[in-house]
C-alpha cells in the first residue's frame, strides 16, 4: 500500500501538471500576464511566469488524494505556507512588491511551519559543537533556515529547468529516504513535488506554444517545501529509530541544496564587497557563469545539476567515513568553493588577457579573479 500511494502521488501530480499548464498559458496570454524584463534576464521572449500555479494545483490535489485514510496531520500547515508563497510570489511576478513585504510574508509562513506544524530544529547534531537547542533558539534558527532556503531557490531560478531540476533532485532523495524510514506522509509530499515539477520541466525546457516560467510563485513554493522536508529529515536522524539513519545529516542536507545555498552566499558576498546591496541584481550567479560557455539553457542546467549531484554524492560518501559533522561541512565547503569558482576564474583570466591589463597590483588581480 505504501508503494502504491507513493507511485500514485508522483503519477497523479505529473499528469495534473501536464494537463493544467496549457489552459494556464492560454489565460496568461489572453490577459497579458507576463513577467517584466530586467538586466538579469537571459531569455529572448516574453513567457508567462505562472509555473507555481500549475505546481500548486498538481501538488495539492495529488497529495490530498494520495493521503486518503492516512491523515494529513502536520501537512495542512505546509499547505498553508505554500498558499502564502503562491500569492506573494504571484503579486511579485505580476505587480512587483518591495523586498521588505516579501520577506515579512516569508517569515510569517515560516512561523506557521515552526509554531503550528512543529517543523523545528531541536538538535544541531554537533554543528559548532551544539547539540540540543532550547525552544526559543530552535524557533529562531529554523525560521532563519526556512527563509534562507526559500530565497535560495528563488535566486537560482535563472535558466530553464534549473530550479525545477534542483527541486526534483532534492525531493527524489528525500522522498526515497522518508519512504524507507516509514514516514509515508512526507514521502507522498516529496514524490508529489517531483511529479508536479517533472510535468512543469517538460513545458519549461522543451515547450514552445505552451512554454511557462516557474516565476517567484513557483520557486518560493519549491523552496519552502524543500526547507520543511530537510528540517524533518534532520530531526528524524537525531537518533537511529528509522533503521536508515544518515550520519552527519546537516552536512548531507547542506550538500543536497549546495547550488542554491552556496551560490546565494557567494553572490551576496561579492555584492557586499563591491559596496552594493546584497539584494541588488547582477549576473554573478553560477548559471550566468556557465551560460558564458554554453548558450543553451538545457546544457547550462545539466552542467549545474551535475555539479550539485557530484557534491551531494561526495557528502554521502563522507557520511560513511565516521568523521565529525564539522569536518564534513568544512570538506564540502572547500570542494564547493573550488567547483563553483572554476567558471569565474576562467572567465576573468580570458577577460584580463583580452584587455592586456597586466599592471595591476596583486590585490586587484585577486579581486578580479574571484569576485
Amino acid at each position: 500500500m505504501e508503494i502504491a500511494l507513493s507511485i500514485i502521488s508522483f503519477t497523479l501530480a505529473f499528469l495534473l501538471s501536464i494537463i493544467a499548464i496549457p489552459p494556464i498559458v492560454r489565460v496568461a496570454n489572453a490577459k497579458h500576464l507576463f513577467d517584466q524584463f530586467n538586466e538579469r534576464k537571459i531569455h529572448e521572449k516574453i513567457v508567462p511566469p505562472l509555473g507555481g500555479v500549475a505546481i500548486f494545483i498538481a501538488l495539492s490535489i495529488s497529495t490530498i488524494i494520495s493521503m486518503y485514510g492516512t491523515g494529513a496531520g502536520r501537512l495542512r500547515y505546509v499547505l498553508a505556507a505554500i498558499i502564502l508563497m503562491l500569492f506573494i510570489g504571484l503579486k511579485d511576478d505580476l505587480i512587483d512588491i518591495s523586498a521588505g513585504k516579501k520577506l515579512a510574508v516569508q517569515i510569517f509562513a515560516a512561523a506557521i511551519l515552526v509554531v503550528f506544524g512543529h517543523f523545528r530544529f531541536t538538535n544541531l547534531h554537533g554543528v559548532l559543537s551544539i547539540y540540543d537547542v532550547d525552544y526559543f533558539s530552535g524557533v529562531i534558527i529554523t525560521v532563519f533556515s526556512i527563509v534562507v532556503i526559500t530565497n535560495a531557490f528563488n535566486l537560482v531560478d535563472g535558466v530553464d529547468g534549473l530550479a525545477a531540476g534542483l527541486g526534483m533532485m532534492c525531493a527524489a532523495f528525500l522522498g526515497t529516504w522518508f519512504f524507507l524510514a516509514g514516514q509515508l506522509i512526507f514521502a507522498i509530499l516529496a514524490f508529489a513535488l517531483v511529479g508536479s515539477l517533472a510535468g512543469f520541466f517538460i513545458y519549461n525546457v522543451f515547450g514552445d506554444k505552451y512554454k511557462l516560467f516557474l516565476g517567484d510563485n513557483g520557486s518560493l513554493i519549491v523552496g519552502i517545501i524543500i526547507a520543511a522536508l530537510i528540517i524533518e529529515f534532520n530531526e528524524l536522524n537525531i537518533t537511529d529509530k528509522t533503521g536508515v539513519q544518515v550520519d552527519a545529516a546537516p552536512a548531507v542536507s547542506f550538500a543536497l541544496i549546495i547550488v542554491p545555498l552556496f551560490d546565494t552566499m557567494r553572490v551576496m558576498t561579492i555584492r557586499m564587497m563591491q559596496r552594493r546591496s546584497p539584494f541588488s541584481a547582477d549576473k554573478n550567479h553560477i548559471h550566468h557563469r556557465v551560460f558564458y560557455f554554453f548558450k543553451k539553457h538545457i546544457v547550462v542546467t545539466s552542467v549545474v545539476l551535475g555539479m550539485n549531484l557530484a557534491i551531494f554524492l561526495f557528502a554521502l560518501w563522507l557520511s560513511l567515513s565516521g568523521l565529525s559533522v564539522n569536518y564534513q561541512l568544512t570538506m564540502i565547503l572547500m570542494v564547493s568553493t573550488v567547483v563553483f569558482y572554476i567558471p569565474s576564474i576562467i572567465i576573468r583570466i580570458s577577460e584580463m588577457k583580452k584587455s592586456d591589463d597586466v599592471k595591476q597590483s596583486k590585490r586587484e588581480l585577486f579581486f578580479r579573479l574571484f569576485f
